[in-house]
């Protein structure tokens, strides 16, 4: 992690040894969020020999708790829930400050995989007597590099945004309404982490659904697919979306991981806030022999 910015960086051994750090706004600063987990009272209760074990990995080396978040027994959350997460409460603000910045990688239809800030400044790095430049680029590459595959360059990759938004209900899970934020950053408008959540979860849905003119953003413009009545409704589940208008990009029938847009939809119209945190009943144990 950049110590000026508190934004994670790739770092790029060369053969002599040396390394320096890579000062890309991508995703790879995003998800170290996605190490989290909220663990609540009956799990702990199931497993007390691996709870202890935790509890005095903390107390021999306290100097953990200055990078990551693992909760003991006296800083438990809501309805006595605790965390395991590899970033702390402040490394979580700073990121998602960032995270949630329209300018950045928020966008109208999810995260970005990389900043939109990459557009104007390019990342340049020089190696080897070459320039290589990275920038931020919403569709198809416009390089051969890594073999001209482009959904780390700036496209929405729905698969990555669900983990992003399990990691925020994990730690609603654990902060409640003491953990708000802005979304959009600087617009004023304060949520907790599920809101936040249901916010990225309702942009990637947008792709999918008509906006006022009636068009449909992932079929771009394909005017067969958003005018014809026996295509319009039929919906294609693309590898990757445009960055800043939400049109398919790649591969046309990825249902194997864009298809998680369903299960979002169908946990945040499900689902409120006040449901997800204040203690959840473990899961009913199943009768022996029966499924």
């Amino acid at each position: 992690m950049g110590r000026e910015d508190g934004f994670y960086y790739d770092v790029l051994r060369l053969p002599d040894g040396t390394a320096t750090r890579l000062k890309v706004r991508s995703m790879v600063g995003l998800l170290p969020l996605c190490a989290s987990t909220a663990v609540e009272k009956w799990q702990r209760d199931r497993v007390l020999r691996l709870t202890a074990a935790v509890a005095e990995r903390l107390r021999r080396m306290p100097e953990l708790l200055e990078s990551i978040h693992a909760t003991g027994p006296e800083h438990l959350g809501l309805a006595e829930t605790g965390m395991i997460a590899l970033v702390n409460q402040a490394r979580l603000r700073r990121i998602l400050t960032r995270m949630l910045d329209e300018n950045e990688f928020l966008s109208a239809y999810g995260i970005r995989s990389l900043s939109r800030y990459h557009a104007e400044h390019p990342y340049v790095f020089t190696a080897g007597g070459q320039e290589y430049r990275v920038r931020y680029l919403p569709a198809e590459s416009d390089t051969g590099m890594f073999g001209g595959n482009s959904n780390w360059r700036g496209p929405i990759w729905v698969p990555v945004k669900a983990l992003i938004i399990r990691a925020l209900l994990h730690y609603h899970a654990y902060y409640g309404d003491n953990f708000r934020i802005e979304c959009p950053t600087g617009s004023g408008n304060v949520m907790n982490l599920f809101e936040v959540a249901r916010e990225i979860a309702n942009r990637i849905a947008r792709i999918f659904l008509r906006d006022e003119t009636g068009r449909r953003p992932v079929f771009g413009g394909a005017e067969k697919f958003q005018r014809d009545p026996h295509w319009r409704d039929n919906l294609l589940f693309y590898e990757y979306f445009h960055g800043d208008n939400g049109a398919g990009i790649g591969a046309s029938h990825q249902t194997g991981w864009t298809g998680l847009v369903g299960a979002l939809i169908r946990i945040f119209g499900t689902i409120d806030p006040e449901d997800w945190v204040g203690g959840r009943p473990p899961p009913v144990a199943l009768e022996k022999g029966r499924a």
